[in-house]
């Protein structure tokens, strides 16, 4: 194996690593705060800085990364998700609801800049290890990016079934020191073939990109995450918690597992998708024109989607166990739809963006993809709390609208 495949792995195992703990994460909270009578709002509310941080890492990752080495902003999300963890099991149960949401909301935040600085530094890796000029980086980034959801699916059925088993602090113990042992690990292990310090005479100052596609790409990524987060987030998973409890113990803990087993299996599922996106788009030895203008096509197919279902839910009114199934069935498309544009743009990204910045350009992509997650999380809790599931799936439909016409506007 070359070194550079070496590096590719390693960064690949780290990846997964924090990803696996951010998906369980995610979901011990949601479903925890559900169960202690948290509104639609107040769940929404926890998740906000998580996405503030983001955009504020995103930002500010890139410059980090150009001048301390992308090995030291991968340890150091690692790192502060271990911390972040630690943190969250002092979380005390005798705390009114204010002060609860406001240290679990300066948690979340921690973990959000943990997050974006593990992202950041595995995809920039990649622009920087794969073979140039045979098509490989297409399908390196989709197999990076696909293996990454399929983990972090698995990690929101393990959240579930931990906080299930062993209450909320064990759960988060566990995580914690799991983790800990696999960034001591990635540590000892990680070979000298991912990039050090890059030379960049950008100032901080330098975050936006200029390369007019990048920020129309950047445009539609927003558009395309606020279109999955604003049912994803806190409407889907709190309507089939109410409607597959019936309120007893037992009935919580078997509606932790199965809406926790919907969300890992759409995450899994939307994984594999882009890992195989590639084939699904006619082969990765495509040029970038060719792959934008499929960028834009794939963009305009997710929009009737969220729209069919909002009109079948309001139509359909009560909850019944054949209309359950049928938004199931609509979101598994949503999912397949979504992760060809996901995959997508993930490429264009790394082939618009200049070697000599990339961690800037990076950085500013997934500012923009961390910005449409804080608004789909904001707009979850507030249509969840307005109009139910029907107002969330219509608000997607319209965020998905917002995200084709910025598709449209690049220029390969």
């Amino acid at each position: 194996m070359t070194t550079s495949l070496k590096a590719y792995a390693s960064v690949t195992a780290a990846y997964w690593a924090f990803m696996l703990s951010d998906g369980a994460l995610r979901m011990l909270v949601l479903l925890h705060f559900n169960a202690l009578g948290f509104s639609p709002v107040q769940l929404a509310w926890l998740f906000l800085l998580y996405e503030v941080a983001g955009i504020v890492t995103n930002l500010g990752a890139g410059w980090l990364a150009a001048r301390f080495g992308l090995a030291s902003t991968l340890y150091a999300g690692l790192g502060l998700q271990v911390i972040a963890l630690v943190a969250l099991s002092q979380l005390d149960p005798a705390w009114g609801a204010a002060l609860s949401v406001a240290y679990v909301m300066a948690v979340q935040g921690l973990s959000g800049i943990a997050k974006d600085l593990a992202k950041m530094s595995s995809k920039s890796a990649v622009k920087l290890l794969a073979p140039s000029g045979d098509g490989s980086l297409f399908k390196w980034v989709a197999l990076l990016t696909g293996s990454k959801n399929a983990v972090k699916g698995a990690g929101f059925f393990i959240g579930a079934l931990l906080l299930g088993l062993f209450g909320f602090e064990g759960a988060v113990w566990g995580m914690a020191a799991v983790l800990a042992v696999i960034l001591l690990a990635i540590v000892l292990f990680l070979p000298a073939g991912l990039p050090g310090r890059m030379k960049s005479s950008e100032s901080w100052s330098g975050w936006r990109s200029k390369d007019p596609r990048i920020n129309q790409l950047s445009l539609a990524r927003l558009f395309l995450f606020g279109a999955r987060d604003v049912w994803f987030v806190v409407g889907i998973p709190v309507y089939f918690q109410s409607v597959l409890s019936d309120g007893t113990p037992d009935g919580r803990r078997e509606a932790f597992f199965l809406v926790g087993g919907f969300m890992a299996l759409w995450i899994v599922a939307y994984g594999a998708v882009q890992a195989f996106a590639p084939r699904i788009l006619g082969g990765k030895a495509q040029s970038s024109p060719v792959l934008t203008r499929k960028a834009a096509r794939w963009a305009g197919y997710l929009v009737p989607i969220p729209a069919g279902l909002a009109a079948l839910v309001w139509w359909a009114g009560a909850p019944s166990a054949l209309l359950t199934l049928a938004v199931v069935a609509g979101l598994l498309l949503f999912g397949f739809v979504f992760a060809v544009n996901s995959s997508v743009h993930s490429y264009l990204i790394l082939a618009f963006g200049a070697a000599d910045r990339i961690t800037r350009d990076v950085g500013f992509y997934y500012m923009a993809n961390a910005a449409g997650r804080l608004l789909g999380t904001l707009l979850s809790g507030l249509s969840y709390e307005l109009g139910g599931v029907p107002l969330c799936l219509a608000t997607a439909a319209v965020m998905a609208a917002a995200s084709w016409i910025a598709a449209r506007r690049i220029r390969a």
